[in-house]
C-alpha cells in the first residue's frame, strides 16, 4: 500500500513545527499530531492567574528565536508574528539600589561597566557579536561536524570551554561585570564551576548585542501560531487533542519525526528499538528543574534601581559568588537557600498582556530534578529584596513546580525544561554519540527535540536539521 503521507511529526513544539515546515517546503505531504488542544509545546500562553492576564506557560523571552537561521528565513511576520524589543535585554540589580545593564549596544554596555571592565567586555564579546551570523550557524548545529566558519568558532570555542565562574574572575575586575556574566551563564542550569559553562553566556550575550532578547507580541503562543499558520499555508495538517502512545497508532508514512526527549520516545517506540540503542537512551541524563511563579500585579514592580524598568529580563541574586553558590547547591541535589531567579516583565513592553494599569510577572528558579520544594516564598523574597513593596502589588499567583511542568509536557522530565543536562558530554553527544543524531536505528524513524543538537532554547534548529536528514534519506 502506498502511504498517503510522506511524513508524520509527533509533537508541535518549535522543533516539531520547524521539522514539519522544512519537510513541507520540500513538497512532502506532512501531518503533525499534538496531544494537547493547542499547538506550541514550550511556546504557549494562557490566562494562568486572572482573566485578562496573559502569561507565558513556559518560554517567555527568546534570545535565539529572532536570530535563528530558519525563523529569520521564513515569512513568519506574514503569519502574525511581531517581535517586541524591550529597552534593554537584561538588567541585574545589585544590593544598594544600583543595577548593571546588558544593553543591545555593545558600546553602551561597555560604558556602563567602567573603563577597565568595559574594555574587557569589548574584547571578549565584541568579535562574537560582530560575527553573529556566522557564529549562530556554528553553535546552532551538531558540534561533531567540520566547521563552516573555523576562525569564528575558534574565537568562540577557547573561552567557551572555561567554567563561567573562572572566566568571569579572569576577564573582569568589578562586581557588576562579573555578576552580569554569571547571571547570563546561569541560563544553562549547570554549576558555574563546570567546564564549558561559559558557552551559554557568550552565545546569549552575542545574541543580545546582535539582535536583542525579544518577546512575541501577544504572548509566546504567537510564535507557535505563526509557525502553525505558515505550515498550513504549505499544505500541512495539524491534528490537536491527539495523544500518541505507540508508533503503531500513526498512519502509514515514509518518515516519522518525534519531537520527544528520550524517556517519552522510549515509551512510544522502545519495544521496537535495538537493545544497545535503547540502553544508551536510557542512560541519557536530565538536568536540574525549574520552579516557576506567574504573578498578576496591580502595577509595575517597584524596582529600587530604575534601570530595571527598561529590561525585559531581570536576573535576581547578588554577585557572582551568590549565583555560583546557588547553582552549585542545585548541582549537588540541594534546594538553594538564596536561589538565582530569572524574571520577565513582558507587560511593560507589550500592553496586550494585562488590563490597563496592571502587569504580569514570569519568574523561575532552579531546583534539583523532581524537587518537591515550594519555592514561592524564596522567589518572592528575592524580588522584594531588590524591589521593596513588591509583595503589596500581588493580585494573584500561580506556581508551577517540576511535577506540573512534566505533566504539562512529558519532554520536561522531572521539570527539566532544557530537554536534558547541558553538560559537556551531552553538548557533544546529544542524545548519544553518533554521526547523525537525528536518525535512529529504525529506518524512517527520527528524533528532533531539544534532546538533539543544538539543544535547548527556542530556535527550531533541532527540527530543521532532523528534517534535512529525512530529506537526504528520501533522496530528495
Amino acid at each position: 500500500m502506498v502511504p498517503s503521507l510522506d511524513a508524520v511529526v509527533v509533537g508541535s513544539g518549535p522543533n516539531g513545527l520547524a521539522a514539519a515546515i522544512e519537510l513541507a517546503r520540500h513538497g512532502l505531504a506532512v501531518k503533525v499530531f499534538e496531544a494537547r488542544a493547542t499547538a506550541g509545546g514550550g511556546v504557549r500562553s494562557a490566562e494562568l492567574t486572572l482573566p485578562g492576564f496573559v502569561h507565558d506557560v513556559c518560554s517567555a523571552i527568546h534570545p535565539l528565536a529572532a536570530g535563528s537561521p530558519c525563523f529569520a528565513e521564513w515569512p513568519l511576520a506574514d503569519h502574525g508574528l511581531e517581535w517586541v524589543h524591550p529597552g534593554a535585554p537584561v538588567a541585574h540589580p545589585l544590593d544598594g539600589g544600583r543595577a548593571v545593564v546588558l544593553e543591545r549596544s555593545l558600546a553602551a554596555t561597555a560604558t556602563g561597566l567602567g573603563a577597565s571592565d568595559g574594555r574587557a567586555w569589548r574584547r571578549l564579546v565584541g568579535p562574537l557579536a560582530e560575527r553573529w551570523e556566522a557564529l549562530s550557524v556554528e553553535v546552532l548545529r551538531p558540534v561533531l561536524r567540520l566547521p563552516r566558519h573555523p576562525l569564528t568558532l575558534a574565537r568562540f570555542g577557547l573561552p567557551a570551554l572555561l567554567p563561567a565562574a573562572t572566566l568571569a574572575r579572569r576577564a573582569f575586575d568589578g562586581e557588576a561585570a562579573r555578576a552580569l556574566f554569571a547571571g547570563i551563564a546561569a541560563h544553562g542550569m549547570q554549576p558555574l564551576d563546570r567546564v564549558a559553562t561559559s558557552a551559554v553566556a557568550l552565545v546569549l550575550t552575542a545574541a543580545a548585542h546582535a539582535g536583542g532578547w525579544p518577546l512575541p507580541r501577544g504572548g509566546s503562543q504567537s510564535l507557535a501560531d505563526a509557525l502553525a499558520s505558515y505550515f498550513r499555508s504549505l499544505g500541512g495538517e495539524i491534528e490537536t487533542g491527539r495523544p500518541v502512545a505507540d508508533v503503531a497508532e500513526l498512519p502509514r508514512s515514509r518518515a516519522v519525526v518525534c519531537d520527544l526527549s528520550p524517556r517519552p520516545f522510549l515509551a512510544l517506540a522502545g519495544g521496537r528499538l535495538p537493545e544497545a540503542y535503547r540502553r544508551r537512551l536510557e542512560g541519557y541524563r536530565y538536568g536540574p528543574a525549574a520552579f516557576k511563579l506567574d504573578l498578576a500585579l496591580d502595577g509595575p514592580i517597584p524596582w529600587a534601581a530604575e534601570d530595571c524598568l527598561r529590561a525585559g529580563t531581570v536576573h535576581l541574586s547578588g554577585g557572582l559568588e551568590e549565583i555560583a553558590a546557588g547553582e552549585a547547591a542545585v548541582g549537588r541535589g540541594e534546594v538553594p537557600a538564596s536561589p538565582f531567579v530569572l524574571l520577565a516583565q513582558q507587560s511593560l513592553f507589550d500592553r496586550t498582556r494585562a488590563p490597563e494599569g496592571k502587569h504580569t510577572v514570569w519568574a523561575y528558579c532552579h531546583v534539583p530534578n523532581g524537587s518537591r520544594a515550594d519555592m514561592t516564598e524564596p522567589i518572592e523574597r528575592q524580588i522584594e529584596r531588590f524591589a521593596p513593596g513588591f509583595r503589596d502589588r500581588i493580585l494573584a499567583r500561580q506556581a508551577t513546580p517540576p511535577a506540573a511542568f512534566e505533566e504539562y509536557n512529558p519532554n520536561y522530565v522531572g521539570g527539566d525544561i532544557n530537554g536534558g543536562a547541558q553538560n559537556l558530554y551531552q553538548i557533544l553527544a546529544r542524545p548519544i554519540a553518533v554521526p547523525v543524531p537525528y536518525r535512529t536505528p529504525i529506518d524512517g524513524l527520527y528524533l528532533c527535540s531539544a534532546s538533539t543538537p543544538p539543544g535547548g532554547g527556542v530556535h527550531g534548529m533541532c527540527g530543521l536539521h532532523a528534517a534535512r536528514a529525512v530529506v537526504a534519506d528520501l533522496g530528495l
